[in-house]
């Protein structure tokens, strides 16, 4: 099949897509790094007068004292605190609804997330949905929230979605299993604390997993084609963090200097795709995580290589560029050489974590479905290289037990 009205849709989305950015607010970030950062944090909430907050997290962080010792801040001064402990990995829209509620009744002034990813998208939407009677998905999609939303602070308990940094949230519909993106603005949340305290007892498993999503952010946000932005900047250094940090995190959990480093890792990379986006990567993944609930940052690392193996020749510019940033080439080797050692370098990465290249849950029959969403979502990116059927099979036949 010919690409070229795929591409010529794909150019004409990216010509909306600057249009809009440009006439979009700009996005303005505050961050609380290092050891016992959530307690500045927390500081900082009181000091704006915020008094009634709604605490979103999940049930084991409370049941780990994590979550207490996070708000012990606005405890000490006094804050009217509730919590919303229901967040499961892949937040519904259902447990969206139930937050609100919980919301409502206590009449919350702002939200405080306290966890990964789940629980940073979901406090978004509930803070979006407190002021408004529309169902959430109907938000689907870039600037579709036309209300003041309600302030969010996040506390990320992971290092890998870097949803702390980012203006969308991932949700998904409980019946389909379908994942909407909402995005805009207004969900990017005031202020974050990046505190590696609350990190050492992730285990690694979770850390390689949420690491390599760190990488996926920095990697598709430095190779795609949409210049705009710091994107560059921030998103080498989340590359660089990853190498620097993951595997140190992943062997000793307790190591301090790994976790702020991955910590930070994961906030750059949301910057970058705060401004960019994502790529094909992600289009796979999502699929992937919708199908089988294999967790995000996991099905990232399992298609990573190979998607990069796709679009080799058209992003072998930047792929050379980090190359040589992780220091595994210099300027002036081949280009082609430095694109194969960096391709390869994500893989090894990949292994020495433990993240295996396949899983026994992706069937076979699955693939014609999993390919049409997963090419019409990338065609939404600013991606190097349009993914195509023949393509999409051949890197999923290679995830298949």
């Amino acid at each position: 099949m010919s690409m070229f009205v795929p591409k010529l849709k794909h150019a004409l989305l990216l010509k909306i897509m600057n249009y809009m950015a440009k006439r979009s607010p700009g996005s303005s970030y505050m961050a609380f790094a290092g050891a016992g950062s959530s307690r500045q944090l927390c500081a900082h909430i009181s000091r704006t007068g915020v008094d009634k907050v709604l605490v979103v997290t999940d049930k084991v962080l409370r049941e780990l004292g994590v979550v207490d010792k996070v708000v012990a801040g606005l405890v000490e001064s006094g804050a009217d605190l509730v919590y919303y402990d229901g967040v499961l990995p892949d937040p519904t829209y259902d447990q969206v609804a139930e937050g609100v509620k919980v919301l409502r009744e206590h009449g919350s002034r702002a939200v405080l997330a306290i966890g990964g990813g789940s629980s940073i998208d979901a406090a978004k939407i509930i803070a979006a949905s407190a002021g408004s009677t529309e169902s959430p998905k109907d938000w689907v999609g870039f600037g579709k929230i036309k209300h003041e939303v309600m302030k969010i602070y996040a506390v990320p308990t992971t290092s890998g979605t870097g949803s702390e940094a980012t203006a969308g949230a991932v949700i998904s519909d409980a019946e389909t299993h379908q994942k909407g993106i909402i995005a805009m603005s207004c969900l990017l949340p005031s202020a974050a604390a990046l505190d590696p305290e609350l990190i050492v007892g992730l285990p690694p498993h979770i850390t390689a997993a949420t690491g390599m999503d760190v990488l996926t952010h920095g990697i598709e946000a430095y190779i795609g084609i949409w210049e705009r932005g710091t994107r560059l900047e921030y998103a080498s250094a989340a590359v660089k963090l990853v190498f620097e940090h993951l595997v140190n995190a992943f062997h000793d959990g307790s190591n301090l200097e790994a976790r702020e480093g991955l910590a930070m890792g994961a906030y750059y990379g949301g910057i970058a795709i705060n401004q960019v986006n994502v790529g094909n990567v992600h289009a796979i993944a999502h699929q992937l995580g919708g199908k089988y609930g294999i967790p995000h940052g996991l099905a990232n690392a399992m298609v990573l290589p190979d998607v990069l193996d796709f679009c080799r020749v058209e992003a072998q510019e930047r792929l050379a560029e980090l190359a040589v940033l992780v220091g595994i080439g210099e300027k002036g080797d081949d280009i082609a050489q430095l694109t194969h050692r960096f391709i390869q370098a994500v893989r090894d990465l990949r292994t020495e974590v433990g993240i295996l290249e396949y899983s026994e849950k992706i069937k076979e029959e699955d693939f014609d479905d999993l390919c049409t969403a997963a090419i019409a979502e990338g065609a939404m990116y600013p991606v190097p290289r349009l993914l195509d059927k023949e393509s999409t099979l051949t890197i999923l036949r290679k995830l298949v037990a």
